[in-house]
């Protein structure tokens, strides 16, 4: 590569593409897998030239959030409180989806950038609109915490695999001998765990429905934070 074509290249090389290129190189690799040389590979660019847009692997993690915030939909206009909360969270949701990466990112964020800081924001926002006092707002954020940005941790996912790698195929009667040790010895779980069917096969409910799961307590924690703000709650 010449030295001329080297500059044209940084002359085209922004933030923003910067930033867009790990996003999508995260979505394929993961964020432990990237790193700065690699990313600069996929931009055909040396790896200097990444650091005149983010100093390190931290601020570029920083950058990605940003744009997994701008994914998201802005709050609704003139609509109650609840719909534009209820709204907000899940299309925070849709965006982590997306980006399976992108929650781990959030949580390791040690030092609120303006994105986040700008997301919660917004969020405290609408419930000030909605009429909710300073107070009861607090508890409100804190009681939702992570669900805001559409996640939380589930009781009984099953382990994903490692990225890349193919599924460990267990022998049935592995799996059966399993499954009653785990009765003897947790029968209470196993049977909440396996009660989407019945012993003819047909459902009970929405069983371990990840999204029914996550929209039923997201529900249940705006109809009680709709109650305290009717009663006019408060902490102290």
């Amino acid at each position: 590569m010449t030295p001329q074509v080297e500059v044209e290249r940084r002359v085209r090389l922004n933030r923003d593409r910067v930033l867009q290129a790990a996003v999508s190189l995260a979505d394929e690799v993961g964020i432990e897998a990237l790193s700065m040389r690699r990313l600069a590979q996929e931009l055909d660019v040396v790896p200097m030239a990444l650091y005149k847009h983010v100093e390190n692997k931290e601020e570029l993690l920083d950058g990605m959030v940003e744009v997994i915030v701008e994914e998201i939909d802005p709050p609704i206009r003139d609509t109650d409180w609840k719909s534009a909360v209820r709204q907000r969270v899940l299309s925070a949701r849709r965006a982590l989806q997306r980006h399976p990466w992108a929650r781990q990112a959030i949580e390791s964020r040690t030092n609120k950038t303006p994105a986040v800081l700008g997301f919660m924001d917004s969020f405290a926002g609408m419930l000030l609109a909605g009429g909710f006092s300073v107070d009861l707002t607090h508890h409100v954020m804190h009681a939702i915490g992570g669900r805001m940005w559409g996640f939380t941790q589930e009781l009984f996912d099953d382990a994903a695999p490692v990225k890349g790698e193919a599924p460990v195929e267990v022998p049935a009667e592995v799996r059966a001998a399993t499954v009653q040790q785990m009765q003897q010895r947790y029968p209470n779980i196993v049977a909440i765990a396996t009660s989407r069917n019945h012993d003819d096969g047909s459902v009970v409910g929405h069983g371990c429905d990840d999204e029914f799961e996550f929209e039923f307590a997201l529900d249940l924690l705006l109809d009680g934070f709709e109650r305290l703000h009717e009663r006019g709650w408060s902490s102290r």
